[in-house]
C-alpha cells in the first residue's frame, strides 16, 4: 500500500515546490499552458493536505489580489488542473487536493481525517484490481472510481482527545 502521511516534521515548502515543478513538467509534455492564475491555484491547494473548495480558494485568492477574480475563472482554473490530472476532487466534500502523481494515470483514493481534516491519497494495486474485476463480472466497464475513506490520522490518534 502505498499512503503519504504528514510528519511533523514536512517540508511543505518543499512540497509546494515539488508540485509545481511537476505541474509545469505535465504541462510541457502536453503542450498546455501553466498561466499565473492556475499556478496560484493550484499553489493555494498544496498550500495544506486539507482539501479545499472553491469559495475558500476564491477567498484566498481575494486576499492575495487587489483585482477581484470572478467564480467562473477560478473554476475554469480548477477545470484546466483537473484536466491535467494535477489535482483531485473529493466529492464527498466538495472540495480540491493536489495530486501526488500527476504524471500517471491513477484511481482517486483517500484517507480523509475527521479531525483535522487532511485528506491522504492512497493506492493499492489488489485494490484497484478488485474493483475493477467486481465492475466486469457485473457486465460494468468501470472508466473511474473513487474511494474516500473517512476516520482518524495518525497525529489525531496521537492527540488525547482527537
Amino acid at each position: 500500500m502505498s499512503t503519504s502521511t504528514i510528519s511533523p516534521h514536512h517540508d511543505h515548502n518543499r512540497c509546494i515546490a515539488d508540485a509545481l515543478t511537476a505541474a509545469q513538467q505535465v504541462c510541457q509534455q502536453k503542450g498546455a499552458r501553466m498561466t499565473s492564475l492556475r499556478e496560484q491555484v493550484l499553489r493555494l491547494i498544496w498550500s495544506s493536505h486539507q482539501p479545499l473548495g472553491a469559495y475558500k480558494i476564491m477567498e484566498m485568492l481575494a486576499q492575495q489580489s487587489t483585482r477581484h477574480i470572478a467564480p467562473p475563472t477560478v473554476y475554469r482554473a480548477l477545470e484546466f488542473l483537473l484536466d491535467n490530472r494535477l489535482i483531485h476532487r473529493i466529492n464527498s466534500l466538495n472540495a480540491f487536493i493536489g495530486c501526488t502523481h500527476p504524471d500517471s494515470r491513477h484511481a482517486t483514493n483517500f484517507l480523509i481525517c475527521n479531525h483535522c481534516g487532511i485528506a491522504i491519497e492512497f493506492s493499492h494495486k489488489n485494490l484497484q484490481q478488485n474493483l475493477i474485476n467486481a465492475a466486469e463480472k457485473a457486465g460494468f466497464s468501470a472508466d473511474t472510481h473513487s474511494i474516500e475513506i473517512s476516520g482518524t490520522c495518525t497525529s489525531c490518534k496521537a492527540e488525547p482527545n482527537p
